[in-house]
């Protein structure tokens, strides 16, 4: 039984992540700034343990580092697997840039897609040893070579940033032993995408579980596809 920790647990692939490792039997430390009815309900759904296998830490936001570090004063046992899931989207297409060039939308990206899961890691790596693996949930959308249609400047940008922030992880963790697995979930319906999309939250939390079960140290650093195809940078 593993020890996972997933951010941005309360929706969306976070919260499918968190069903998906509560029904393998796992211990979940579901992070989030709100709770969600169907979070609640899944963490009231006790196993066949004394205890419910999902326990929701509430109020944490990925923005702020003082939340973080209670967060990771709050768990009283190591965490095996952190899912920095955390992130949000913004429109910002070129035109609407330059109409509010101070690019506060883009600021705000960063905040929470690139920062974000840099201060869960850092906060919680002191609970982490040998063995254990960090998922990125970032985009394809972070990709240079991917990019062929502009615009979504912040939320690209964030994830191109959370890319290069997962390669300096996976560097600096390999002689620890811990290993960074940087993940686009696909095209997933989700609010964030206004229900548009080609999978659901369950099929793609279901590939990225896939993907860091089989993460090793020897592919540590490299940008996944959930489905387990290397990706372009």
């Amino acid at each position: 039984m593993a020890r996972v920790c997933v951010t941005g647990s309360n929706r969306g692939i976070g919260l499918a992540l968190c069903e998906f490792y509560a029904q393998r039997g796992d211990t979940v430390h579901a992070v989030c700034r709100s709770t969600s009815p169907r979070l609640d309900e899944l963490a009231s759904q006790a196993p066949s343990s004394s205890q419910s296998n999902v326990e929701v830490h509430e109020g944490v936001d990925v923005r702020d580092t003082s939340s973080m570090l209670r967060l990771a004063d709050s768990l009283q046992e190591p965490i095996d697997l952190l899912i920095c899931n955390a992130g949000i989207s913004e429109p910002d297409s070129l035109e609407e840039l330059l109409e509010t060039p101070e690019g506060d939308a883009i600021l705000r990206q960063f905040e929470v897609n690139a920062l974000g899961a840099l201060r869960s890691v850092f906060a919680l790596l002191r609970r982490m040893g040998p063995g254990g693996k960090i998922g990125l949930v970032s985009s394809l959308m972070g990709s240079m070579a991917d990019n062929s249609s502009g615009g979504y400047y912040g939320y690209r940008m964030s994830k191109a940033a959370l890319n290069a922030a997962g390669v300096s992880l996976a560097n600096d963790l390999r002689p620890a032993g811990i290993a960074v697995a940087i993940l686009h979930p696909g095209y997933v319906a989700t609010d964030m995408t206004q229900g548009r999309g080609t999978m659901s939250p369950e099929e793609s939390a279901t590939g990225i579980a896939r993907r860091l079960t089989q993460l090793g140290i020897e592919d540590t650093g490299t940008f996944w596809h959930a489905s387990g195809k290397a990706l372009p940078w």
